[in-house]
């Protein structure tokens, strides 16, 4: 017969218990509170009810029992913590303590629950001064019971005292949270978490790396007890020697030299090596949202690594904080905010995509032509800005005007007649040909020349703008920049007032300051009016010439021509018929445009 010989083991104890907090100084990131405790200590202050609220394992159940020793410790030391040598704290820390009282409220919450807690109030301690009844997730607690605790916890005896922990205050009703202090407990920051990790390898003899113990930090979400288990759980994993390597192995998260290398592509404009970084990244098993957020995250990172000031917002250990310094140094401002821009819309996007690989993808393309992009702008503005003739200031009425506002200033309306490329041959004749009349006043403010007189009075702007940017501008980058705001009209579901830009050219003056867009009819020049403001800030801030002006010009009907606008046709056949009008408003039609 067989015989089994029992290998002693000992019981393994976890670190989230094995190194909890004993005293308020051991407390991880909340001196806030602990602070405050420890004053009302001092005072003799102590409330009748407290209620400790926050996120899971940030330490509210550590310092009700902490508190609960402390007062009742009858040697507190000159900082005011507990002496563990006296018979309270003896009988505390070996459990047996008669003055401390727990009670979980998620499977005790009912009347007869409380009821035996009230009853258990009436009796004074036999050692010590109070009485301490620490209630977790009170939030469980049914309303009857809530009221059933509402007396007791208003005016309990002398030696009582309720701490009151939960993680979800709304859930409480009003008449409670009236009856206590309340004290509000934080996220742990990274740091503290990282270094109390620190502090828990050393005391265990494990090796483990700073970059590693930021991880874990990180993956743990502010919370203490969840930082300690994934500490655990990765000593199981690799031994006494918890490197980088092996926690983004186990947790599967996706390793920070992945987003370096995608951006060195991007600056580089590889398009073919991005997408194979985000192909690889996908056949180890991570998922494309993940990466776009992940993606914006280390944009943000570099963007905040740019200035030595910002850098301590950076919650990374110190060896991937100097790759972010290194790669910011490459990135410009612009590219990173643009970056992000693309980032966080294709972040909106992604759900509702259909292809969403497709949709990361556009975004790394669109991340790779940035610099492109910049680049031929400047280049087309150093070109325009050779070629371009040194303006003369203009003279109206012996008045020297600065050409840095020329159309604010001109009395007389007038459009060149400019050819492009992309300028029909309807508009050029319009131009050239004097049927153009004022739709009433423009986004400038011009002066009409019918109400010209001799003492026209002339302001001269060039101080307003004199700190302003002042870049000169082209043909081709006033297309770029006009289509770009119709796609955004068209984005944003105004798509009447886009078909109207990207209909026709705007006609760029021969001062290169004025722009002009000729239109056929009222109503278009009315929806451009209303959306002015926005459009001229716009062309503004993306041609980066503070003193462009905008003139809106209503072309004059050729004769033997009436251009209608839908309303107007419908006005018309109405008064003709107006079976037309009563027809519309019973089947509710509306008139489209």
């Amino acid at each position: 017969m067989p015989i089994f010989v029992g290998i002693a083991m000992d019981n393994f104890i976890v670190s989230a218990r094995k190194y909890r907090p004993a005293t308020f100084n051991t407390v991880v990131g909340q001196s806030h509170i602990t602070n405050t405790l420890k004053n009302a200590i001092n005072t003799n202050h102590l409330a009748q009810a407290f209620l400790f609220c926050g996120p899971r394992g940030v330490g509210k159940t550590t310092c009700a029992r902490i508190l609960a020793k402390t007062i009742n410790c009858t040697n507190k030391t000159a900082e005011t913590e507990a002496c563990d040598q006296c018979d309270s704290c003896v009988s505390f820390n070996s459990g047996a303590s008669l003055n401390v009282y727990e009670l979980d409220a998620a499977s005790n919450n009912s009347v007869d629950d409380i009821r035996n807690l009230v009853d258990q109030v009436r009796f004074a301690p036999q050692l010590g001064t109070h009485k301490v009844y620490i209630i977790d997730e009170v939030h469980m607690l049914s309303t009857s019971a809530f009221n059933a605790f509402l007396k007791t916890l208003e005016e309990p005896p002398k030696h009582a005292i309720f701490i009151l922990a939960t993680t979800e205050k709304h859930k409480i009703i009003p008449t409670i949270l009236s009856r206590c202090q309340i004290f509000d407990f934080n996220r742990i920051q990274i740091e503290d978490i990282a270094n109390h990790l620190a502090f828990i390898a050393k005391s265990e003899n494990v090796t483990a790396e700073t970059d590693a113990l930021h991880i874990i930090a990180q993956k743990a979400d502010g919370a203490l007890r969840d930082a300690c288990s994934i500490f655990d759980q990765i000593v199981s994993f690799a031994g006494n020697n918890v490197t980088y390597k092996a926690v983004i192995e186990n947790l599967n998260i996706l390793d920070y030299d992945y987003y370096f290398k995608v951006t060195d592509a991007i600056l580089s404009e590889n398009i073919s090596q991005s997408l194979l970084l985000f192909n690889e990244i996908l056949n180890n098993g991570f998922d494309g949202h993940n990466f776009i957020a992940g993606m914006g995250s280390h944009l943000r990172n570099l963007l905040v690594g740019k200035d030595s000031e910002t850098l301590q917002l950076l919650e990374v250990g110190n060896n991937i904080k100097d790759k972010y310094k290194e790669q910011a140094q490459k990135c410009s401002l612009s590219f990173l905010v643009k970056g992000l821009t693309i980032l966080n819309k294709t972040d909106i996007q992604y759900k509702n995509s259909k292809n969403q690989r497709l949709q990361v993808e556009l975004a790394l393309m669109q991340l790779c032509s940035l610099n492109g992009v910049a680049s031929a702008v400047a280049e087309a503005e150093k070109k325009n800005d050779i070629s371009q003739p040194q303006a003369k200031p203009i003279t109206v009425n012996s008045t020297a005007i600065p050409v840095s506002n020329p159309i604010a200033s001109i009395p007389q309306i007038s459009a060149p007649a400019v050819t492009t490329n992309t300028t029909s041959a309807s508009v050029q004749q319009v131009v050239k040909k004097p049927l153009l009349k004022t739709g009433g006043p423009s986004i400038t403010q011009r002066v009409n020349p019918e109400k010209k007189t001799e003492n026209t009075e002339v302001k001269d702007t060039s101080f307003f703008n004199a700190e302003r940017p002042q870049q000169p501008v082209n043909q081709q980058l006033l297309d770029s920049v006009w289509l770009r705001y119709a796609n955004d009209l068209k984005a944003k579901g105004k798509q009447n007032l886009a078909i109207v830009l990207a209909s026709k050219s705007p006609v760029l003056g021969a001062d290169n300051l004025s722009i002009d867009f000729i239109i056929n009819n009222k109503a278009a020049e009315e929806s451009l009016n209303e959306d002015k403001t926005d459009f001229l800030s716009f062309l503004r801030k993306e041609l980066n010439n503070y003193s462009v002006q905008l003139n809106i010009i209503v072309a004059q009907a050729e004769e033997g021509k009436n251009l209608y606008t839908a309303t107007d046709r419908y006005k018309h056949l109405s008064d003709k018929n107006p079976s037309i009008n009563k027809l519309r408003q019973a089947f509710d039609l509306d008139i489209e445009f």
